[in-house]
């Protein structure tokens, strides 16, 4: 059995859905975790190197390789495989703000059909009889974006979308019944908090350090997925 999950970002699926992909991988699914978002731009400029900038990275470091390392790390905590897609995250799309990040997509940002033909290849060669991906809790441009795109390359195939965390802890409860409960026993939260804890990067940024991320890790009784919002 194969597990593919699609994460928007270089740490979204491990702080979403950390609990099931190391559950599937001890059941000795093959998981893959193919993460869209993970493209360089040599020389960042404006919100762009702000978003590098305000989590005390300096202008040189190579941001995007430094977190592609911190994926790899993290999935090898998971026991799960890695896959990294070439597409620019939203603030080397023109989004200029935090704010615009959480607006409906610019009109010149023509990213779905691209990605939508990158996932339909995807899913040619993994075959997965399980592929995740985002319910979009938070509204994140990024993660509406690769929801549409599996609208369109997932068809035929069984697809959950997992809570996005951290911020599902935002959000009100989701109204609908969820399709599957992932239970987070002692042994997979500890496994989650491992995988979490990988991406240095964005501890301070997202929770205030790996402490209080492993304290809202620790409070979580099981994770749980949707067919749909």
């Amino acid at each position: 059995m194969k597990l593919l999950a699609i994460s928007p970002h270089l740490d979204d699926a491990a702080f979403s859905a950390g609990g099931l992909l190391t559950a599937r991988a001890q059941q000795g699914w093959d998981v893959v975790v193919a993460t869209c978002f993970t493209g360089n731009v040599a020389r960042p400029t404006g919100f762009a190197l702000a978003c590098q900038l305000d989590k005390n990275l300096p202008a040189e470091i190579d941001y995007m390789a430094l977190r592609r390392d911190e994926d790899i790390a993290a999935c090898r905590e998971l026991g799960v495989r890695a896959i990294h897609l070439p597409f620019l995250e939203a603030p080397h799309r023109g989004y200029e703000s935090a704010a615009m990040l959480f607006r409906p997509r610019l009109g010149r940002d023509h990213i779905v059909e691209p990605l939508a033909t990158a996932l339909a290849a995807l899913v040619a060669v993994e075959r997965p009889d399980l592929i995740l991906g985002p319910l979009c809790l938070g509204d994140h441009v990024d993660h509406h974006a690769v929801r549409e795109a599996m609208a369109g390359a997932c068809t035929g195939h069984a697809v959950l979308l997992w809570e996005d965390w951290p911020y599902a802890d935002r959000e009100t409860r989701v109204a609908a019944t969820p399709a599957l409960v992932q239970p987070l026993t002692p042994a997979l939260r500890t496994r989650r908090i491992a995988a979490c804890a990988a991406y240095a990067s964005q501890l301070g940024f997202q929770f205030g350090g790996v402490d209080a991320m492993a304290n809202r890790i620790g409070a979580m009784a099981e994770e749980r997925y949707y067919t749909s919002a």
